[in-house]
């Protein structure tokens, strides 16, 4: 339990940080450009401490969810001083302002990139898509029947210990061995584990196994026993050698240059499985409510804060790191692409504006006119409110299911 609640501290204290350096890269960028930023503050509330250095106040905020980085005249209703007005946001050129509004995101893509390279030199990069199990054995043990859910559970994690001393044990009797990788049952090739168990399950008595060790080919001949196994739904009688397999690795590890490289790739890949999220977004927001309700929580339905922290403790708890950072690396990258999303109140809603901007005002030059106004943010104010209603329902629902009905990883 004390590993489960370090998790979820150390989980919700790395998305506070990315969330506090995402406006940290507002306020790099826009004092880059010489905006006026007049505060900085992680969190949200009642200041607990602040201080300022030169015409910013820096400080600290009683609920560390966020911060917030206020730059004078973001838009053209904003209220600004005649001190601030030269330097006002909305003066600046389009690039500039696009500049200062994407590199919150910009910062993320830099934070999960990082992370994700710390991890390629040091616990490896996770393969996305691992190859089938081989069929190479890892242990032998015994052959025993397991009628129920809980007995085939309890077989799995006993392993030899759990074997009676009357149990058969075929594999080892005929001579296989850890390592020994099995390339044909019965005459018939296989290539995966499952493959293997399938043609194993599906004999009995004495069948000859062709097996590979140590770069020799070998023919072992097997006694196969029938017992009777649950198999997740019913109890049914296959042949069973008393064998477990090899795990995959399940990361690839690599060098300072090379890892360079991989994750990049690898960043690439998460690119294109958060756009995937993001449009599978909306569909799944019924299997959401569902779960409140009682349904079986899918792994694969939004999240919201508390559950991405929920999931990093049991990723602690059960010693997982690599999903641990591997989950923290993925929200930096989910956060940073939806909030580039051309919707207001998000930045990438005030990108779309700041060219929309752009784009009017060379249409005019073309047709001889005069460039027009700043944008009316008050016209924008309904669509803004609608959006701003749905982004908390979707919140709501999503914080109720990671309370109520979290996911699980693990039995």
């Amino acid at each position: 339990m004390l590993a489960y609640i370090i998790g979820v501290v150390l989980f919700a204290l790395g998305i506070c940080v990315s969330v506090a350096l995402h406006e940290a890269g507002h306020m790099v960028t826009a004092k880059a450009f010489g905006m006026k930023v007049r505060r900085y503050f992680v969190g949200f509330g009642p200041t607990v401490f602040s201080w300022r250095r030169g015409e910013t106040e820096y400080g600290l905020k009683w609920i560390p969810l966020g911060g917030f980085c206020d730059i004078a005249g973001m838009t053209a209703l904003d209220e600004v001083t005649p001190d601030e007005a030269p330097r006002a946001m909305w003066r600046f050129k389009t690039w500039k302002r696009t500049v200062v509004m994407s590199a919150g995101s910009i910062t993320h893509f830099i934070l999960g990139f990082l992370v994700l390279y710390l991890m390629a030199v040091t616990m490896g990069l996770p393969k996305l898509a691992p190859a089938p199990t081989e069929p190479v054995l890892a242990s032998t043990s015994c052959a025993q029947s397991a009628t129920t859910k809980e007995q085939a559970e309890a077989q799995s994690k006993a392993k030899n210990s759990g074997c009676p001393a009357d149990a058969p044990t075929p594999a080892a009797t005929a001579g296989l061995r850890p390592g020994d990788k099995v390339t044909a049952v019965g005459g018939k090739p296989v290539a995966t584990w499952d493959e293997m168990l399938a043609a194993v399950q599906a004999t009995s008595g004495r069948t000859v196994f062709q097996v590979q060790r140590d770069g020799q080919a070998l023919w072992l001949v097997v006694d196969v026993p029938k017992v009777q196994r649950w198999n997740g739904a019913t109890v049914k009688e296959v042949g069973m050698i008393g064998a477990s397999p090899r795990q995959p690795e399940l990361t690839t590890q690599y060098g300072p240059v090379a890892a360079v490289g991989a994750t990049f790739s690898f960043t690439g890949t998460m690119f294109a499985e958060t756009a995937q999220r993001l449009v599978q977004f909306p569909q799944r927001i019924p299997a959401v409510v569902d779960a409140i309700f009682g349904g079986v929580r899918d792994a694969n339905t939004p999240v919201s804060v508390v559950g991405a922290s929920r999931i990093g403790g049991q990723a602690v708890e059960q010693g997982l790191w690599v999903l641990f950072f591997f989950l923290l690396a993925s929200l930096n990258f989910f956060i940073g692409v939806f909030n580039l999303l051309p919707l207001l109140p998000l930045d990438g809603g005030h990108i779309a504006v700041v060219w929309y901007e752009r784009v009017r005002d060379w249409i005019r030059a073309r047709r001889g006119k005069v460039a027009g106004g700043p944008v009316d943010y008050t016209k924008l104010s309904g669509i803004t409110m609608a959006l701003v209603l749905i982004g908390g329902a979707v919140t709501l629902l999503t914080v109720t299911a990671d309370i109520v009905n979290p996911i699980r990883i693990g039995p």
